[in-house]
């Protein structure tokens, strides 16, 4: 049996409080969930009978903290205790209005709370009073686990129109947890998919979007977006990459499908990186093959300019899903730049390239060649083998010039008060000619990258442009 009371030192002590001062509380949900699947949490929910702000008051006061949060229209206050985020909440019925997640809150008892829970994965609580670490498994959550299945403790159709937000955290859960969504539930998300349309108005993008990218951030976000895309909510949220499903490509190092190759490559970023960006640049690099697509006898499926017009649509995406605009120059970097590694490989490419490669990515430079490794979805073992031969190859020749040209983030070591100063010449458009022709040379390999060399390659040329 699992001690929840004694799991940590602060639910000791809540549950010594909880006895003395005569309170009914309860810890409930993912807490809970989380202990019977042997996943460390750090978010605690208590559901109080009765009064929750009051008892929350009282337990700040023996840690000596005071609430982060308090909420008195839901009666719920937040504390935070060392590295634990508890949330205390009074035992609540709730009901809803068609156009809006926002609940009109009354004060009942534990069923009634458990029962407003999204799955019944989060409806099972334990007494912190009676300190028996028996569950109250009140809607066959325990089985659920067991089976690792997600499914309402009501009728879906009443979960999700209560709150629509709920159909993407059972997405979300599905890859968080490796569970699958039982099918009652999941038909409820198809028939009822359109409620989280913009037009509706009931659930805030922000909201949509931080769900999506929860599931992004998993270890294996394919069985999250599978799910979206099965449930039909892909098509609602995401429609560009709804979009990718049955485009067919040339086989090469890829998969057949560009939507099933997309999920390959954020997997294989997933298994190398943490960072949530490098992912969703994994999930956009090939977003425009399908507006590309043109068949070319005896060639195939051909996807031209299908990095540039992807890196294109970024802005409008961005604006869309009201992601953070400081993001939007590295994906869409990344993006524009994912076909150019492997493309180094030919035995005749110059140091030029390799060069201008390494220039314009710059501080991207690694997260790119990790993206163009993942890029590498054959089922082929031959051809995989193959491709990253040619790639370590690539990798190879990169870090030869860029340690010997040091060209990464590089800028002509010839400032710009330098060049006005010795052609006499104002600020303008012709000093940032003859910076770009300083940079261009060193690129090119014409001169090496430093000063004394960049400084008589301005006198050589100066006269020119002048």
């Amino acid at each position: 049996m699992i001690d929840f009371i004694n799991s940590n030192k602060v639910i000791r002590e809540i549950a010594d409080i909880t006895r003395s001062s005569g309170y009914e509380a309860y810890l409930v949900g993912g807490y809970v969930r989380d202990l019977l699947l042997g996943k460390k949490t750090l978010e605690i929910d208590i559901s109080v009978i009765g009064d929750a702000l009051s008892f929350a008051e009282l337990i700040g006061n023996h840690f000596g903290k005071k609430l982060s949060a308090v909420y008195k229209n839901f009666g719920t206050a937040l504390l935070q205790i060392g590295e634990y985020r508890i949330e205390f909440a009074s035992a609540r019925r709730e009901s809803y209005s068609k156009t809006s997640r926002k609940p009109k809150v009354t004060p009942s008892g534990l069923e009634d709370d458990l029962s407003r829970r999204d799955f019944t994965i989060n409806t099972l609580a334990v007494s912190l009073k009676d300190q028996n670490n028996e569950v109250i498994d009140l809607y066959g959550g325990l089985n659920d686990i067991y089976k690792k299945i997600i499914r309402t403790p009501l009728d879906p159709y009443v979960t999700f129109s209560d709150d629509p937000l709920r159909m993407m955290r059972a997405c979300r859960f599905v890859a968080q947890l490796e569970f699958r969504i039982e099918s009652n539930t999941m038909q409820a998300i198809k028939e009822m998919k359109k409620r989280l349309n913009p037009d509706e108005k009931v659930v805030s993008q922000e909201r949509i979007t931080d769900e999506f990218m929860k599931i992004l951030a998993s270890s294996r976000p394919s069985t999250g977006l599978l799910a979206l895309f099965k449930s039909g909510l892909l098509e609602i949220i995401f429609p560009e990459l709804h979009n990718l499903e049955g485009t067919e490509q040339r086989k090469e190092h890829h998969h057949k499908d560009v939507f099933y190759h997309t999920l390959q490559v954020v997997d294989n970023i997933a298994a190398k990186s943490d960072n949530i960006w490098l992912r969703f640049a994994a999930l956009m690099h090939d977003i425009a093959k399908p507006a590309t697509k043109k068949y070319i006898e005896g060639t195939g499926w051909t996807f031209h300019g299908h990095e540039e017009l992807g890196a294109k649509w970024q802005k409008k995406i961005f604006t869309r899903m009201k992601l953070p605009f400081d993001k939007l120059n590295y994906v869409e970097k990344l993006i524009r730049l994912h076909l150019r590694p492997i493309a180094l490989a030919e035995e005749n490419v110059t140091d030029s390239a390799i060069r201008r490669l390494v220039f314009e990515a710059g501080d991207a430079l690694d997260d790119l060649l990790i993206l163009c490794r993942a890029d590498i979805t054959s089922k082929d073992p031959a051809k995989v083998k193959k491709y990253l031969d040619n790639f370590d190859k690539v990798e190879r020749r990169i870090q030869e010039v860029e340690e010997r040209d040091r060209i990464r983030n590089f800028q002509s070591p010839v400032k710009g008060d330098e060049i006005m100063k010795i052609c006499g010449i104002s600020p303008g458009k012709k000093v940032g000619i003859l910076k770009k022709k300083i940079e261009e040379a060193i690129l090119e390999g014409d001169i090496p990258n430093d000063y004394e060399a960049a400084l008589r390659y301005l006198y050589k040329i100066k006269d020119q442009v002048l």
